[in-house]
């Protein structure tokens, strides 16, 4: 049944015309009383500007980015990418669409923030990138979103994330990519692995560390759990990690990062407790972003095609490029060795 302006206004015991001052925001009212009627949109999830039926032909020219951190380089490639293919034919400002960046901080109660007013703005798509929560009520509560965004005409694409039903999904191997790179270090020779991981709760995080623990497993590595610790996808969580894990096991002979970021955390922790990469302890990232190459020494990784995925998955939002087969493809990562990895040596470190 179609929510309108009407049941909005009963359920916040005001007139229609104080709910339409409230979501037009063209005359003043109370704080309270605006409180009072948003809740009451939030609850029945009111659509503006009309019923849900009629918005697949009067989508908006807008289109939605949620990334979890605009600041880290990982978001901004792909949201970059994305944004450069929003436009085109089908837009009423010149062909051109306006793409809003959603920057939810890696908030579950944001994101689901931002999917709500992206169904009120009558959003033509949105593109949700990097890794999902993994909550059952989240979940339940974002596949809802998603389903009335779909059904109000919005395409809706996920780019870096897993796949939902709702949504068509171009996903990373990231547990493809996490064993290819545990591998390499077991091939060197090393068998006291540090691994520092992001938070818990995150997809990637998860899939990442099962892809690390398959290649232990696979070469009868014990996993010890005191060889891995959770932080956040930041420098500051890659310096503390390493810290902890050296305390844990001083005879660890290589730091596996949950990406470049922590990696480099992971660098500068070394460097102040006197070992040197990769003589003493080697270090490996993930992502294969821009400062990897750079770093002293530059970085081992996987190598994610991050700003080629956000270009296909802007095209297909757009519907520009069809979707694959099934609506769900997945990127793998490509392996790039570099000077932060060598052989322990067979003496001091080595385990």
């Amino acid at each position: 049944m179609t929510v309108t302006l009407a049941d909005v206004a009963a359920r916040a015991q005001v007139s229609p015309a104080t709910v339409s001052r409230v979501l037009n925001g063209n005359y003043p009212v109370a704080a309270t009383t605006k409180e009072r009627v948003l809740r009451a949109v939030d609850e029945l999830d009111y659509v503006l500007n009309g019923p849900a039926s009629a918005l697949a032909a009067a989508t908006s020219d807008l289109v939605g980015i949620l990334v979890n951190d605009i600041a880290d380089p990982f978001f901004g490639i792909m949201a970059s990418a994305i944004q450069s293919e929003i436009g085109g034919p089908g837009g009423r400002a010149g062909g051109e669409r306006l793409a809003v960046v959603c920057n939810t901080g890696g908030s579950p109660e944001r994101e689901l923030t931002y999917l709500t007013l992206l169904q009120r703005q009558r959003a033509a798509a949105v593109v949700l990138t990097g890794g999902a929560v993994e909550d059952s009520a989240h979940v339940a509560a974002v596949g809802s979103k998603l389903r009335k965004l779909a059904a109000a005409g919005t395409r809706i694409v996920l780019c870096g994330r897993p796949p939902v039903p709702e949504a068509i999904t171009l996903t990373f191997d990231n547990r493809g990519g996490a064993r290819r790179l545990t591998e390499h270090l077991i091939a060197l020779g090393h068998r006291r692995l540090g691994y520092i991981a992001g938070p818990e709760e995150r997809t990637t995080t998860r899939h990442r560390l099962e892809g690390h623990r398959a290649a232990l497993a696979a070469a009868g590595i014990e996993d010890d759990p005191r060889l891995t610790a959770h932080g956040r996808y930041d420098r500051r969580a890659g310096y503390e990690a390493t810290l902890e894990l050296l305390c844990r096991d001083p005879s660890l002979t290589a730091v596996v990062a949950a990406n470049d970021t922590v990696a480099l955390g992971a660098c500068a922790a070394l460097r102040d407790s006197g070992l040197r990469i990769p003589e003493d302890v080697s270090v490996a990232g993930f992502d294969d972003l821009p400062f990897a190459i750079d770093a002293v020494p530059a970085l081992t990784t996987v190598r994610l095609p991050l700003a080629e995925a956000g270009a296909r998955a802007g095209r297909v939002a757009m519907g520009r490029e069809e979707p694959p087969p099934g609506g769900i493809t997945t990127v793998g990562g490509e392996l790039m060795v570099r000077g932060s990895t060598a052989a322990p040596r067979s003496s001091g470190r080595a385990g």
